[in-house]
C-alpha cells in the first residue's frame, strides 16, 4: 500500500467519525518526516479521540503499522504516525492556534473530494 492509499484510508476514517475540515498536504519534497499530512479536527474531546481511535482501528485492520501516537489522553492535538502518512487530529479549540496549515503553507493540498464522497 502507497502513501496516497494510506492517506484515503485515513482520511475515510476520520470522515467516518465526522471530523471536521478534513484536508491533505501533499510533503513530498518539503518534508523528511511523511510524505503526507492529514489534518481535521473533532468538536469536542471525546470526537477527537473518536476520530483518532478510528483511525488507528482502521490502520490496525489494513495491517498498516501506528509507529507512534501521542495526545491521545489530553484529546487536544492527537498526532498518529503512520509512516509515509501523519494525521494531526485537533480540538477545534487548538486547530487555529498551531494552524498547521499555514505553517506547511508551501505544501499543496491534496483533494480528496472524490475519495470522501464514494
Amino acid at each position: 500500500m502507497n502513501g496516497r492509499d494510506i492517506l484515503t484510508k485515513v482520511a475515510k476514517a476520520a470522515d467516518s467519525k465526522r471530523a471536521v475540515d478534513v484536508i491533505a498536504l501533499n510533503m513530498n519534497g518539503i518534508s523528511l518526516i511523511a510524505d503526507y499530512f492529514l489534518i481535521c479536527h473533532g468538536n469536542s474531546d471525546k470526537q477527537v479521540q473518536a476520530i483518532a481511535r478510528e483511525i488507528k482501528d482502521q490502520a490496525a485492520e489494513l495491517e498498516i503499522d501506528v509507529k507512534r501516537m501521542e495526545g491521545f489522553d489530553e484529546a487536544r492535538w492527537v498526532l498518529i504516525d503512520l509512516g509515509d502518512v501523519v494525521a494531526h487530529v485537533f480540538h477545534k479549540d487548538e486547530r487555529g492556534y498551531y494552524n498547521l496549515e499555514r505553517l506547511w503553507g508551501d505544501a499543496p493540498s491534496v483533494d480528496l473530494t472524490s475519495e470522501l464522497n464514494q
